[in-house]
Parts: structure tokens; sequence; C-alpha cells
């Protein structure tokens, strides 16, 4: 009888402790010795957002929902505007705006719309280890809209780069549903620079707001270089590692499915996460705006933090009534405007007080913690990783990385054709044409034995 007695209150206790840890934990620990994000390489941030919130306004002109400090974009700088009638369910809505001041060509996507079906067709399609590229998995219904997408207005995007003098920049933003899209178009458009007029990779950038699980580790780390992940506070959809098809069924019973997911990742060894190569993580390299504290009330002055994490990569949920607010746009967009002020007034020398809390400089260049993260995921065994990206241009004895079908996914690699393939062949993997000429999403690419994958160059 002792005995039992002694066994219950082993287990009372042991579960009390979960849940108060459980309860306790705050989404500030995640970032906790991180670096601080300098003025310059967040910058762009606040007004990617706004060109996202752009997406939203029928008419620039007339704008209906203004944000809180402006939109701040030229309307007339508007290259194109395509809503979902145009789309035809392919790809959420966008624009192309040709950005003068800062020399950036902007693609812009918005983020998931509740209210329309197609949306919920690209989260659907999609199943655990379906779809590989370039020795990683990826989201099937997301990449197949970011082809979609880059073959619909490469020739756009090609002609506006090289108008420009080959002197802008290419950036690709967007939002939640709009982000994952983004993600997986910048990698493509990284491993084909010839569909935009041959640009160099460290012209490329990617800006994903609250950014969806998309990609396998090893991507992730791998172009952190150029991809950038934006994560306000508390927001659940990059912490929780459940497909994105599952989350979304779940939609009207979020909060179960968040406890659930507590649950049973408490159960989970972290190896045992980081060498499942199926998994999908948030993509490139993080920048957490904090901006709350462990019992406190109210909002303090937001700091961004910033790293390229392998392991620890938001990995917890965090059980806050912020969860879901945190994933506006709006929120997103505000917050960082403030952290971004907050961060061009202390670089200035105007704040005399100083600091409470010691906070942690960065003593290494973005380069080097970008080779420092692919070293780790080399030394943590992570599949598929690799120990430098693929930033030199290719030599004439060199093949481009070439897209191939007859990959299984049961194989979990990916092989490469030793052969150069043009554009037309990567778009007929997941495309056809109906009668009208028009392109349709081809049926047969969902099963899984039609798998892009992206070889390295031999």
């Amino acid at each position: 009888m002792s005995l039992c007695c002694g066994v219950e209150c082993v287990v009372i206790l042991g579960f009390a402790r979960w849940v108060w840890k459980r309860c306790t934990y705050i989404s500030g620990n995640d970032s906790a010795n991180w670096t601080l994000a300098s003025p310059e390489e967040f910058e762009p941030v606040p007004r990617m957002c706004r060109l996202v919130l752009a997406v939203y306004e029928p008419d620039l002109h007339n704008p209906q929902f203004i944000p809180q400090h402006g939109f701040r974009i030229n309307p007339d700088w508007v290259i194109k505007r395509v809503t979902y009638e145009q789309t035809q369910g392919r790809a959420p809505p966008y624009v192309i705006y040709t950005d003068h001041d800062n020399k950036e060509i902007v693609l812009a996507v918005r983020g998931l719309n509740l209210y329309k079906e197609s949306d919920y067709k690209t989260l659907l399609d999609n199943r655990l280890g379906m779809q590989m590229f370039d020795g990683g998995f990826v989201h099937h219904g997301l990449m197949k809209s970011a082809v979609w997408l880059l073959n619909e207005e490469g020739e756009t995007l090609k002609r506006l780069w090289e108008e420009s003098g080959t002197e802008y920049g290419m950036v690709f933003a967007g939002h939640s549903l709009g982000s994952g899209v983004v993600a997986l178009l910048t990698v493509i458009a990284v491993n084909h620079r010839d569909k935009l007029g041959g640009i160099p990779r460290e012209k490329i950038r990617c800006y994903a707001m609250a950014p969806a699980r998309c990609m396998s580790l090893n991507l992730a780390v791998k172009y952190a270089d150029v991809i950038h992940s934006v994560i306000l506070q508390d927001d659940f959809l990059p912490r929780t590692a459940t497909p994105l098809e599952d989350i979304f069924k779940s939609i009207f019973c979020l909060p179960c499915l968040l406890l659930l997911v507590c649950l049973r990742d408490t159960f989970i060894p972290e190896g045992r996460k980081l060498r499942d190569s199926r998994r999908f993580y948030a993509p490139g390299r993080m920048y957490h705006i904090v901006e709350r504290r462990f019992c406190r009330c109210g909002r303090f002055p937001p700091e961004v933090r910033t790293a390229i994490p392998v392991d620890g990569r938001f990995e917890h949920i965090v059980l806050s009534c912020n969860a879901t607010s945190d994933h506006g746009i709006i929120w997103i967009e505000r917050e960082s405007e403030k952290a971004l002020q907050k961060m061009k007034e202390i670089d200035s020398g105007t704040i005399t007080t100083p600091p409470k809390v010691q906070k942690l400089e960065r003593m290494q260049t973005a380069e080097q913690e970008h080779r420092n993260a692919l070293e780790r995921a080399v030394s943590l065994n992570i599949p598929h990783a690799v120990t430098t990206p693929d930033v030199e241009p290719l030599k004439d004895n060199r093949t481009e990385p070439s897209l191939s079908e007859g990959v299984q996914a049961s194989q979990f690699k990916s092989t490469s054709t030793g052969r150069k393939t043009n554009w037309d062949e990567v778009v007929k993997n997941l495309f056809k044409k109906d009668e009208s000429g028009d392109l349709v999403l081809n049926k047969e690419v969902s099963a899984p034995t039609h798998n892009i994958s992206v070889g390295q160059p031999s």
C-alpha cells in the first residue's frame, strides 16, 4: 500500500512539474541566446509588411485599410496586381512593385483567405514525405503554387530587372500561406537564375512573415543567406510541427490541437526530430520580435533577435492567448516598425541611459553565421546537410542543378540526371495544358512516385 502511494505521489509531482514548465514557458526562451539584429538588416521588414498589406487593397490610390504609419508606397510604381479570379486558385493574390527608392523589384503575396476554397486546396495538397527538392522535402501544394507563379511572372520579373540595368535586387515577400509560397519560389529561383535573366544569388532576397513550415531542416539552413523569416513573439504557425493540412483541418478547434501537440512533443526526443528528414521547419534566418515578458502586463519596447538555429528551431508551442493574434500581418507590421525605430535611436546614440540587462552583441558577420550553421547541421547528422551553399556561378564545365522526375518518396534521397534541364521541363512535370491552352495543375503529380529533385552540380 505504501509503495503504491509513493508511486502515485511521484507521478502526481512529475505531472505537476510538467504542467508548470509548459504553462510558464515563454517564447523569449527560444531566442534568449540570440544576438540583436542591426537596423540595416532589419530595415526592409516593415516595408515588406506594408507591401503585403497593399495586396489586400483593390485601389491603392484610395485605400480602405491604412496601416498605422501609412503605406508609404507609390501607387504608380505598381506594375501588376493579380486577384483570385486571375490566378484561378493556382496561387494567392499578389502584386509586383518596382521600388525605385530602394532599387528593388518586389513580388508580394498575401496570406491565407479563410473564405477561399482554393487556399485550403493548396494547403491540403501534401502528404508526409511526398515532395522532394534539392536533397530535401518540401510542401507539395506550396511548391506547385511557387512553380506556377515563377512560370507566370518570370518573364515580367526578368524584363524589369534588365530594364533596371541589372542593378536592382529581386525581393519576394509573403505572409502565412504566402510566406511558404515565396520561400519555395526563392529556392527555385536560386537554382534557376536564368529564368530571371541570370540574376546573381546575392541580389535575391525573401522575407517570410509568420512563416509556414514548408521545407526540411537541411534546406532551411542551406538557404538562410537568402530567406529571412520574421516571427512575432508567440505566433503559433512557425512553432507547430504538425503538417499544415492537419492544422487547417482543425482550424475551429485550434487550442485543442495545440494542447495535443504539446503533449505529443514532450515524449519525442530532440535527436529523433532532427534525424527525421520529412519534418518541416520554418525557412532561413530567423528574426524574433519580442515585446512581452513573463508575468508582466502590457507591451514593452520590442527588440529583434536573430540567428540561424539548427537545433531548438522554435520547437516549443507557447500556451498563450496571443498565439493567434501574433500571426496577424497588421501586428507584425506595427511591432516591426516600432522595433526598427528603437534600433535607429540606439544606433544614433540619442538614448543616453544604460540598458538594465546586458545584451548579446553580434561578433560574426552574416556569412560566418551561415557557414557555422551549415557546419553544425553536418555535425548533428542532419539528413542531406551540406557544408557550403551553391553560391558560385556555374562554369562551362559544370551542369546546372536539374529538375527531373523519377525519385521515389520511399527512397528519401535526390538524384541528378547530369544534364541541363530547361524550365519547360520543370513546368511539364507539374502542369498540363487544357483545350483552351491555359496551364492547369497536373493531377497525376500528386502520386508519391512523381517527385521533383534537384541534383547537385557535377
